[in-house]
């Protein structure tokens, strides 16, 4: 247990399977597109541009200039529109969908790397139709720069890109399809990730598909979310974690938490003060640091008590790469079982042209194909196991 933090007394939350699904999925396209439109900017600037913290959906930081405003154009993020962690999110459900098992790095060269490059999509921000390609950023586009020109080992891909939260922020479909198996979800998540990011961006990867899918547990609290994550979690991101959810524990407002959390988080983050001017050092493996966005949304988390829209809106209004946070916050506040606003899903849903629940749908029929598969294998294992002789009578 982290210093400090005294667990906070919860009903259970007994959700279904289907529901702690379509919450994290729907909790998380809804963050994304609340948190778009001030991303890369601080919170006193947030503050100033909106004459006062964001409660909802609002439109793009230059208004009707933003499809020639630097540095945000030509992308129409505001108004609803989900960004490129939602997009992601529903290409890796839709890997899943192909192979209806657990995945590894294998699965995104075959899969997901197609998926970006072949089938146009429409693109919310780009309110046109494209190649999911042409939307997404460039530590995205290396995993078709190194798998399907570079011909690289879908396990070591991830080596070279710059380390940021790229691979960790669509990874909740990890953490879903291994609901309440935060050990299960965190090795599937490296593997995967491994075709993308390296060090402290993979690792964060992995734990955020842990943290979700110890979201789902039955009786789960932010508490036991965090607590799955430390055990879990290695170097920095490890260190990271446990001094940002320390301080969270203080608070109980997002208001009075953005300056510490920002404070606990800073000796552990590479890009620096100037989030749109990433110091000398950012960006590069290393075991003492730890990207910025998994912390901070576990602190929301913590800091809202579990609370869909106070977690959402604590880390959108925290700035920086919020769309980011708040896609974490919303996904592991929505597995708990904290209803997501109608009104914000419906917007956000009808805005980004987008079915927000059928990615869910799918989700949830492939994850319970899974566990059957699951369930047989280990059946299987314990049957080869006791015929070796590796089970005594008491046993």
């Amino acid at each position: 247990m982290i210093r400090g933090m005294t667990p906070k007394a919860s009903e259970s939350n007994g959700g279904t399977l289907e529901e702690r699904i379509t919450g994290a999925l729907v909790g998380a396209a809804v963050g994304d597109a609340l948190g778009g439109p001030v991303e890369g900017y601080s919170p006193e600037q947030i503050l100033q541009r909106h004459g006062g913290r964001i409660h909802g959906v609002v439109g793009p930081w230059n208004g009707d200039d933003w499809r020639t405003a630097r540095p945000i154009a030509p992308y129409h993020k505001g108004d609803g529109h989900v960004t490129d962690d939602t997009l992601m999110t529903h290409a890796l459900i839709r890997v899943y969908a192909a192979v209806r098992d657990h995945l590894d790095a294998y699965a995104v060269a075959d899969h997901l790397v197609a998926d970006l490059m072949t089938t146009p999509r429409w693109i919310p921000e780009l309110e046109a139709e494209a190649l999911p390609l042409h939307r997404i950023f460039l530590a995205e586009k290396w995993l078709v720069a190194r798998l399907h020109y570079g011909h690289a080992d879908p396990r070591e891909a991830g080596v070279g890109n710059i380390v940021n939260c790229g691979a960790a922020m669509y990874m909740a479909p990890v953490g879903l399809v291994n609901a309440a198996d935060p050990a299960r979800a965190y090795a599937e998540a490296l593997d995967v990730a491994g075709a993308h990011q390296s060090s402290y961006g993979r690792e964060a990867a992995g734990v955020f598909a842990a943290a979700v899918a110890a979201a789902c547990a039955p009786r789960a609290t932010p508490e036991t979310v965090v607590a799955s994550c430390l055990s879990l979690a290695k170097d920095g991101t490890r260190a990271a974690i446990e001094a940002v959810c320390e301080t969270a524990a203080r608070h109980s407002d997002f208001e009075s938490a953005l300056v510490p959390l920002r404070e606990a988080v800073a000796p552990f983050d590479t890009v620096g003060p100037d989030y749109r001017r990433p110091s000398l050092g950012a960006r590069r493996p290393s075991r003492i640091h730890a990207v910025e966005e998994l912390p901070v949304a576990l602190g929301m988390l913590l800091v809202a008590g579990g609370d869909y829209r106070h977690a959402v809106l604590g880390s959108v209004n925290y700035g920086r790469d919020c769309d980011s946070i708040a896609t974490m916050a919303g996904a592991l506040a929505g597995a708990l079982g904290s209803p997501v606003p109608d009104d914000w899903s419906k917007q956000v849903a009808e805005a980004s042209r987008l079915d927000l629940w059928q990615p869910a749908a799918t989700l949830v029929e492939v994850a319970r194909e899974i566990f059957t598969r699951d369930v047989d294998r280990r059946r299987a294992h314990e049957q080869a196991f006791h015929a070796l002789g590796g089970t005594r009578c008491s046993d």
